[in-house]
């Protein structure tokens, strides 16, 4: 039957006519989703009309006007009916008759009503007072009547919507955000309400507004497709429960994929996930530009004062990164970036915004998306560590991730991310989808950087813990063959790749047997220390631990708990306690530093050579120029207080990163006097080129004989730039490693990185009169792992309380 069929019926037989014909379009297969929603108000518009119509043919200045979803056309099988009767005031007692006419039988069939009767100056003094009706006027559509009276309604709400757009859309605001809070997020709920949980139906009609103001618009790429989405399946969850409900119950949710033809429930919350995620980040980034808009609104007018009514300024933008720059409170790309040209792009820009606690702009994100070439397998260098960097931000990280989702840029940097995003968990501890609980993991171990010697392996293991639900059997076992693939795309090596397996298939072990077995049998610990193997992966499986535990929601961890698997660790840490690290011996001198080493004795001064390190192009890349992996700096100086933070100083001065450091002193060639402190650095620009060496040089020089005040300098550089908020980093951790070193004290620094760190570190270790023997200092994304071996004035190992002292001092200098 046709949709005039349909309406012909209808026309024919009154209320049980439209009943009849609504009821056959409802339960006729060939027609669903937009189709259907569209013949359904046209069938109640034709319906409605001739109501409307029946012996008052002659009345004037009336008119009927769908308002709200009706007004937009898409009615659900179950969706109110909104309606205004609009009228000029000319006759009050017509227009009550006429509304008892149209009312009355909509009440008749038990349909759900939304009424009103105003004049077109009611109607705009109520939608002043009460922003839900003007929001419900936006989307006003004429039914029947005087089309002029709707019309010039229509064009004054509009008017008075953009007039009064500064004032409405942060009410607006608030009022979403509200929401949000009472009823959670779509994306993330085991029985989401379609229409007032975060990124639903709701939202999407707040973008509509938001439209309409003409002050800004929402990213509308996949957007229109979202939305339908969520209507299918409201209008699916009507059909099959013949109730006017939003709320995706649990039990209900076969019979909707069935309706809809989905594979199963799981299916069918994916795409509501799916749908929800692009309708809530529409809205992160269309909230976003309206407060820079109102933001600069606010600011012109004092501005062109100051100015004298001058052209517009330009925009301040501030570096963060190699093509990468802050600007209206966004992180975009430098005008010389040439994302073409730079695969790490994306990965340097998302972990200079999460370190920076900023969003990343949606044109960036989408020229990158557009632009940027694959990365090479493996990964090169300096991806690796801005994924790790990305990881270990903290909360930043999660809305930052989200954007560069939001255009593909993840699975197409790791493939196997697909079978895990929007991956519903049906288990009531979990309060994520796997692909967020995984990010969410990340997060929590950023907190934990500080307890582990290899953080790096550390956030990456919790990305990837669960990696291997979606998969049939066993997750951790799934998740071992992945996590060992991906680790070696992105350029682990193959002693990390193992580690990185161990605690992928691991990661419930501790919980698990703390929980379920006896701890005082000593089997029960014999079998963890040899899935675990080592004291360091003991250490990483203990923070991974707790970090899985509290990123899976308030019931997964306790006090209780956390007392056993702590107890579980230290009876596994006993039986795995032969492996205590010794200091490295140092191998013999090259020709090149033997050279430097005789010419700083010579000159009395250091000396400096620049020499860039590479790593050779991947199997599947065809053969050409190297990747860069930073530069090797090596620096000889003759032995004297200050070095270390000398040095230091004068790369932070320059703005050089420092990914590993080595300091030793070097046994001179026989016939060569004097002591020598060889410091070998892998350092890389935070953005521009690398300084000439002969600059480094004076400028040490000048730091060394006390002309050049470095902490004065970098304080005044940090001065001169505004404070971002930026990431909360985990404190500094300061401790002496126990029988590390037979011929020094071992002090282990962890703490966030940051320009001017190990000029801090020296400077505290010099006030404390103390000398570094040998530094091995590593930059693992966004955290600094160091360990200096430093004795007393007579070359000897620190007393015991000495060595507690001086590294409670210079935590306290870190932290301060």
């Amino acid at each position: 039957m046709t949709s005039t069929d349909v309406r012909k019926d209808a026309e024919d037989s009154g209320p049980s006519g439209y009943a009849a014909a609504r009821l056959r379009l409802l339960t006729e297969g060939a027609r669903s989703g937009p189709p259907r929603r569209a013949a359904l108000a046209e069938l109640t518009d034709d319906w409605l009309t001739g109501l409307f119509t029946a012996g008052n043919e002659a009345l004037k200045g009336v008119s009927l006007v769908a308002v709200g979803g009706y007004g937009r056309g898409e009615l659900s099988p179950r969706s109110d009916l909104d309606l205004l009767l609009l009228h000029d005031g000319s006759d009050s007692g017509a227009v009550a008759a006429l509304a008892d006419r149209i009312w009355y039988p909509v009440w008749d069939l038990g349909l759900a009503l939304d009424h009103s009767v105003r004049t077109p100056a009611e109607a705009r003094k109520t939608a002043g007072e009460d922003l839900k009706v003007q929001l419900g006027l936006l989307d006003a559509r004429h039914i029947a009547g005087d089309l002029g009276l709707t019309a010039s309604l229509r064009t004054a709400v509009l008017a008075d919507w953009r007039n009064q757009a500064p004032k409405r859309l942060p009410e607006l605001q608030e009022l979403c955000a509200e929401r949000a809070e009472r009823q959670g997020e779509l994306q993330y709920l085991l029985e989401p309400d379609l229409k007032e949980a975060r990124g639903g139906l709701r939202d999407a009609t707040a973008l509509r507004a938001v439209a309409a103001s003409w002050l800004a618009d929402a990213p509308r790429e996949g957007l229109a497709d979202a939305r339908r989405r969520l209507l299918d399946v409201r209008d699916a969850l009507h059909l099959t429960t013949g109730r006017a409900t939003d709320r995706l119950a649990l039990q209900e949710q076969d019979q909707v994929a069935a309706e809809l033809g989905l594979l199963d429930a799981d299916t069918l919350l994916r795409q509501v996930y799916e749908a929800a995620r692009v309708v809530s980040y529409a809205s992160d980034v269309t909230w976003r530009e309206v407060g820079r808009v109102l933001r600069s609104r606010a600011v012109r007018p004092r501005l062109r004062a100051m100015l004298g009514g001058g052209a517009k300024p330009a925009a301040e933008r501030s570096p963060l990164a190699e093509g990468v720059v802050e600007q209206d409170g966004e992180v975009v790309l430098a005008r010389a970036a040439r994302p073409e040209r730079d695969p790490v792009l994306p990965l340097r820009a998302a972990a200079a915004a999460a370190q920076a606690g900023l969003p990343l702009s949606l044109h960036a994100v989408r020229r990158m998306a557009t632009a940027v070439r694959p990365l090479p397998t493996p990964w090169p260098a300096e991806a690796r560590e801005q994924l790790v960097t990305l990881l270990g931000s903290g909360q930043p990280t999660v809305d930052v991730w989200e954007a560069l989702e939001a255009e593909g840029l993840i699975t197409r940097l790791l493939p196997d991310w697909e079978r895990v995003r929007c991956r519903p968990q049906r288990n009531a501890v979990h309060i994520w989808t796997v692909d967020r609980h995984l990010i969410e993991t990340a997060v929590r171990a950023s907190e934990f950087a500080r307890r582990v010697s290899r953080p790096d392996l550390l956030l990456v293991s919790a990305l990837l813990h669960d990696i291997g639900k979606g998969w049939p059997g066993d997750h951790s076992v799934a998740g071992e063959i992945i996590a060992k693939d991906v680790a070696a795309r992105i350029g682990f090596d193959r002693a990390d790749v193992a580690v990185l397996a161990t605690l992928v298939r691991h990661h419930l072990l501790l919980i698990d047997t703390a929980t379920r077995r006896d701890l005082e049998d000593p089997a029960t610990v014999r079998s963890v220390a040899e899935a675990v193997g080592t004291t360091s992966t003991l250490e990483l499986l203990h923070a991974l631990t707790e970090a899985d535990a509290l990123a899976t929601g308030p019931a997964a961890w306790s006090s209780w708990r956390a007392s056993l698997v702590a107890d579980l660790v230290k009876r596994v840490a006993a039986v795995l306690s032969g492996d205590a690290p010794e200091e490295p011996e140092a191998g013999a001198a090259t020709a090149e530093q033997e050279r430097l080493a005789i010419e700083a004795v010579a000159t009395g001064g250091p000396v400096l050579a620049l020499r860039a390190q590479t790593e050779p192009p991947s199997e599947d890349e065809p053969a050409g120029d190297p990747e860069p992996l930073g530069v090797e700096l090596l620096i000889a100086v003759p032995d004297q207080p200050g070095v270390l933070p000398a040095v230091a100083g004068v790369l932070a001065m320059h703005r050089l990163t420092v990914r590993t450091a080595e300091l030793r002193a070097l046994d001179l060639p026989v016939g060569v006097e004097g002591s020598v402190l060889l410091l070998n650095w892998r350092v890389a620009a935070e953005y521009g080129s690398l300084p000439q060496a002969a600059r480094l040089r004076a400028d040490l020089v000048r730091a060394l004989d006390g002309s050049f005040d470095i902490a004065a300098r970098l304080a005044e550089r940090d001065a001169a730039y505004p404070r971002r908020r930026g990431v909360v980093a985990p404190a500094a951790r300061v401790t002496v490693a126990p029988a590390a070193s037979r011929h020094a004290t071992v002090i282990e620094v962890r703490a966030h990185d940051a320009p001017g760190l190990l000029h801090r570190i020296g400077r505290a270790l010099d006030e404390a009169k103390v000398r570094v023997r040998s530094m091995h200092v590593s930059t693992l994304g966004s955290n600094a792992v160091d360990a200096f071996y430093v004795t007393g004035a007579e070359g000897t190992p620190l007393p015991a309380e000495e060595a507690t002292a001086v590294a409670r001092k210079l935590e306290e200098t870190l932290r301060g």
